[in-house]
């Protein structure tokens, strides 16, 4: 994120209602062509392929592989991915911001006191 940027930035609270409403949009179509709409593992399922598709995409970014698309696809493929985040700490009742803050105070906790040992034992 450009720092400049920032204030048009929306918060996360606001991507997730988005991404529950394209979420409540897939449940439509997925009822009307197939009667049933994705479960929290079909979701997580969806995620690890998204994941599949952001590695070859990074990997291609670094010159180890062709795939067409570029640096728009990568963009495009880590907005899958985050979109798929969203669902699942929705349809789990996570709140992450609230575990996102928590775990990288954890572990900025856990890497300033390893760097501290390190110059200590030094």
């Amino acid at each position: 994120m450009h720092p400049e940027s920032a204030g048009d930035v929306p918060s996360l609270e606001a991507l997730e209602v988005q991404a529950v409403q394209v979420k409540h949009a897939y449940d439509e179509m997925n009822q009307l062509q197939r009667g049933r709409t994705w479960t929290r593992e079909e979701f997580m399922l969806g995620f690890v392929g998204d994941v599949g598709d952001l590695a070859k995409l990074v990997m291609a970014q670094e010159g180890a592989r062709e795939v067409p698309g570029g640096r728009e696809a990568l963009g495009h493929e880590l907005a899958d991915c985050f979109w798929s985040v969203l669902i699942l700490a929705h349809l789990y009742e996570i709140d992450l911001a609230a575990e996102f803050q928590r775990t990288m105070a954890g572990i900025s906790n856990r890497i300033q006191s390893i760097v501290s040992e390190q110059i200590t034992a030094t």
